[in-house]
């Protein structure tokens, strides 16, 4: 490769970060046919936590991960870094999955996050995991009391670890006078999220696992064995796991109405320590505001700044197309936020600004399946913009399915395909530009503490699902 061409590709700004780690490992790629146990596609997180527990399980069985680039370099290693949980959606999985099931996703995405801490711990990972939990909050008065509802049920449930704190202890702690309302919860945390993703590489191949990367699959026949085409070498396998999220849609279109490709861009300071500590942002807790298309950031180690903002661009024929491979399109959007929230940094420049695709299911939630009842082809996606924690769930109920086994997480209730789906295109296309920008004047609006349109806050509501938190 020349260097022209290497100075055309984009690297987000965390997996870059990550790769300057790692000057002298290079990819593997697959150059010759082979057989295994279990093939899986996609090195992201739910590919890798997938192989992690299969190999702790039966540390015997052969297991090969391929993926069309490196480890990490797709949603894992681009995200905000937020490992968020379940709680606020408890509403929502009460009426798919019912109370109990509910129950249990919500302590099931808590104990991740502490898994996740100690996974890194163990295995030496330095993610820069910061285990300072998160706060949800209003910036105006049209969101304030949009959490009391779930707050309600998680209470009765005995399972609510949110509590409200008083707005002046809000402001400091969030560092931004914005705030008009806030609820905390210990269970959260940040993450380096390219860290995270070349950690889990690291372990998984210390554990046996055989990765091969820059092997995109071309090609997968379900007859048995089931055979992968890779652009120099077959994969017979037993067992295949699709661990392949937003990019699922390329090789599987019967997924294409399931999601819908929409981006997250996200923005990152300088290393500006003494001016964050003077806003009172001091430690790593994640803040999340209760828009639809949230604004989520969080501070860094080094004292950075991280601000991302969700639901901008969504993709054509869920195309994953250039757009996600450069800096943000959406930076003045980002610019806008950052002054409102930080008015005190506004003359502080991006060092960087990224965009990363999120598989929004009609749910909020990802699904899990045998593809096509193929029970030696299992899959997950659709973790719509709240992942990073969620994967160890998704990599358990992966595990179980492989190996065929009866237990809490092959019977999940996310084990049951898509919930719904969205309209054909281009129907799909033009009601998410309406419903988009409608939420746009909407949230306007109530940030200038006025009535949005009637038919605005009608159009909003089809993309309640969106939000971080059900809606009262």
């Amino acid at each position: 490769m020349n260097t022209s061409t290497q100075q055309k590709i984009f690297t987000p700004y965390w997996f870059s970060e990550a790769m300057a780690q790692e000057p002298h490992v290079y990819p593997t790629p697959l150059e010759h046919d082979i057989q295994t146990d279990i093939c899986i596609v996609g090195g992201g997180y739910t590919g890798l936590w997938t192989a992690i527990l299969l190999k702790q399980q039966q540390p015997e069985r052969d297991i090969v991960i391929i993926d069309k680039g490196l480890c990490g370099s797709g949603a894992s290693g681009r995200n905000g870094g937020c490992m968020l949980t379940w709680s606020t959606k408890y509403t929502s999985m009460k009426k798919l999955y019912g109370e109990q099931e509910a129950v249990r996703l919500v302590k099931a995405s808590e104990q991740a996050v502490y898994a996740i801490d100690a996974f890194c711990r163990e295995y030496k990972i330095d993610a820069q995991l910061r285990l300072n939990g998160t706060l949800y909050t209003a910036t105006n008065s049209a969101q304030q009391g949009g959490m009391d509802a779930v707050i309600a049920q998680l209470d009765k449930q005995q399972i609510n670890s949110w509590q409200q704190w008083q707005q002046e202890q809000v402001q400091q702690a969030a560092g931004s006078d914005l705030h008009q309302e806030g609820f905390f919860s210990p269970a959260a945390a940040s993450v380096q999220p390219a860290l995270l993703a070349r950690g889990l590489k690291r372990v998984a191949e210390q554990l046996g696992v055989k990765i091969y990367e820059n092997t995109p699959m071309e090609t997968i026949n379900t007859d048995s064995p089931v055979t992968i085409t890779t652009p120099n070498g077959d994969i017979f396998a037993n067992k295949v796991v699709l661990a392949l999220n937003a990019w699922m849609l390329d090789k599987f279109p019967q997924f294409k109405r399931s999601v819908v490709l929409v981006s997250s861009d996200m923005a990152i300071t300088e290393p500006i320590p003494q001016q964050l500590a003077k806003t009172g942002l001091k430690d790593g807790k994640t803040v999340i505001d209760s828009r639809i298309f949230v604004h989520y950031y969080r501070s860094t180690p080094d004292g950075r700044l991280m601000l991302g903002k969700g639901g901008n661009h969504f993709a054509f024929a869920n195309k994953i197309s250039a757009i996600f491979d450069q800096p943000s399109r959406y930076t003045p959007l980002l610019r806008q936020s950052f002054t409102r929230l930080f008015p005190s940094l506004q003359q502080q420049p991006f060092a960087a600004t990224w965009t990363g695709a999120s598989d929004r299911s009609t749910t909020g939630l990802p699904f899990f399946g045998l593809l096509n009842d193929h029970k030696d082809i299992v899959y997950g996606l659709g973790y719509s913009g709240n992942g990073v924690a969620q994967t160890w769930i998704g990599g358990q109920i992966l595990a179980s399915l492989v190996l065929e086994q009866q237990n809490q997480w092959s019977q999940c209730g996310l084990v049951s395909g898509p919930k719904g789906y969205f309209p054909p295109e281009p129907i799909r296309w033009i009601g998410a530009m309406l419903v988009r920008n409608a939420i746009r004047r909407k949230e306007a609006a109530e940030d200038n503490e006025q009535q949005p349109l009637w038919v605005d806050k009608q159009l909003a509501k089809f993309a309640n699902a969106a939000g971080k938190a059900d809606k009262s």
